[in-house]
């Protein structure tokens, strides 16, 4: 597959998108992180998401550590070409490194976030060094 298809999408000044998981089924947020074009290509080419990590400044295959992988059931690419949108399978049930299903586990009640969605798993357990 030539890679002509990576520069239809609006890359910013930093090489960098975002990049938006989506559960497949439901339909839930899992997580926003960002793509460089080598984890978007890695993605296409296995199947299996990669991200850029802005934090340790390295591609990143996601499970890798904590073996709860996101299998690609498509990739979406906004009317801007500048967001990207990945429909997964989230092995395991875990998509946040907090242990719960997804990211986005805090929830806006009467001017201050209440945390909704319980840890699933310690991340002790998960990320073993």
């Amino acid at each position: 597959m030539k890679d002509n298809w990576l520069n239809k999408v609006n890359w910013a000044q930093d090489g960098l998108v975002p990049a938006v998981a989506q559960e497949a089924g439901s339909g839930r947020v899992l997580m926003v992180a960002w793509m460089d074009r080598e984890a978007l290509q890695k993605t296409v080419q296995t199947g299996e998401v990669h991200y850029w990590s802005r934090s340790r400044k390295k591609l990143w295959h996601k499970g890798e550590e904590s073996g709860n992988v996101q299998k690609v059931k498509s990739i979406r690419l906004d009317c801007d070409e500048d967001v990207i949108l990945i429909e997964v399978d989230q092995v395991g049930g875990i998509a946040c490194h907090t242990g719960r299903h997804s990211c986005f586990f805090q929830i806006l009640d009467d001017g201050r976030w209440v945390t909704a969605d319980p840890v699933l798993k310690d991340p002790k357990d998960i990320y073993r060094k």
